[in-house]
């Protein structure tokens, strides 16, 4: 905790800066690293991207980026994000693991349990992987500050907000330790830190996205079809806010599917379908957040491509919630 308030003092004090906190890093991976290897899991969000391009930097190829279909991405989201990553000159495996993903799912309704299916799979994943990799002692992480905060246990018995695919150290059966380059930075510094190590923009302002993907997107039971109709509706929503020149006036933005049903009308008939609401916020750091008030003809154009397009939803609401008290993710 001292080292933690130390860290925040000195932000606070201005002392920090992206190039100074570079060039520290890469010297302290450095000296605790050596001659083994390291893997991590790079998901294409800006956390682990700024961290592995940081930690490449350090050790180059001794780092070995596993990136894996969970099944839980978004559209066209793993072809894309792992030639970006070639394109970047890291060495990134991609794994297949999604059917393995959604097995661990099955039947799971609680936010908390599909965490740790998730969580648990992953590890098993990473085990596999660790195994085809000589001297590979380490396991990268790109945990920032609001992670290891909301995922804290506070004293006097109350319960952490929510556990994070990316705190808390691995099993005892799991031979690696972790480095965690990111560990006290806030979202705002880890994008400073991105640019000054020659990130493109666009992967640097991409909206966070959470580490299960869109199985906390999906209330209730996550299964093939709710991903399909989560994936559609989502990317009609991005692209949109991109095309109206929104998308970077917003802090994060996505769709959550309700276990509700209501009833409708298409085409004449009655409908008994999802409904799906809308998210999306402003924020610094992801501590707290604000709903966004988008433009009436803006949600309401989305609104009309999400129930036209994709089957299976015939009602969209917009979330007004603010941090607190709600979290910006609604599992």
């Amino acid at each position: 905790m001292h080292k933690i308030n130390e860290t925040m003092y000195k932000n606070s004090k201005g002392d920090w800066s992206p190039s100074h906190f570079i060039a520290s890093s890469v010297s302290d991976i450095q000296q605790k690293i050596g001659d083994e290897h390291v893997i991590m899991g790079i998901s294409g969000g800006v956390d682990s991207t700024v961290a592995a391009v940081l930690l490449h930097k350090a050790i180059g190829k001794q780092l070995h980026g596993i990136f894996v279909d969970n099944g839980l991405l978004r559209k066209d989201e793993y072809t894309s994000v792992l030639e970006s990553y070639r394109e970047m000159g890291l060495n990134v495996t991609g794994v297949n693991a999604s059917a393995s993903f959604l097995k661990a799912l099955k039947g799971i309704t609680d936010p908390e349990a599909k965490r740790k299916a998730i969580g648990s799979t992953f590890i098993d994943v990473f085990v596999s992987e660790a195994e085809k990799i000589p001297n590979a002692a380490w396991l990268a992480q790109g945990t920032i500050y609001p992670d290891v905060v909301e995922s804290a246990h506070v004293p006097g018995g109350k319960k952490m907000v929510k556990s994070h695919h990316n705190v808390g150290g691995l099993p005892d059966h799991v031979p690696l330790q972790i480095v965690e380059p990111l560990r006290l930075l806030f979202k705002e510094q880890v994008r400073q830190v991105g640019l000054e190590l020659g990130i493109s923009k666009d992967m640097i302002y991409r909206h966070p996205f959470p580490g299960p993907g869109l199985a906390i997107r999906v209330l209730g039971e996550v299964t093939q079809k709710k991903l399909q109709m989560v994936r559609q509706a989502d990317d009609i929503f991005i692209q949109s806010l991109k095309k109206h020149n929104l998308y970077s006036k917003v802090w994060q933005a996505g769709v959550v599917l309700l276990p509700v049903k209501s009833v409708g009308v298409m085409a004449d008939e009655r409908t008994y379908a999802y409904t799906l609401a809308l998210r999306a916020v402003s924020s610094v750091d992801g501590m707290s957040a604000d709903w966004i008030h988008l433009p009436y003809e803006f949600l309401m154009s989305v609104s009309d491509q999400i129930m036209s397009k994709v089957g299976g939803i015939n009602r969209v609401v917009y979330d007004i919630s603010s941090k607190p008290p709600a979290t910006i993710e609604w599992e």
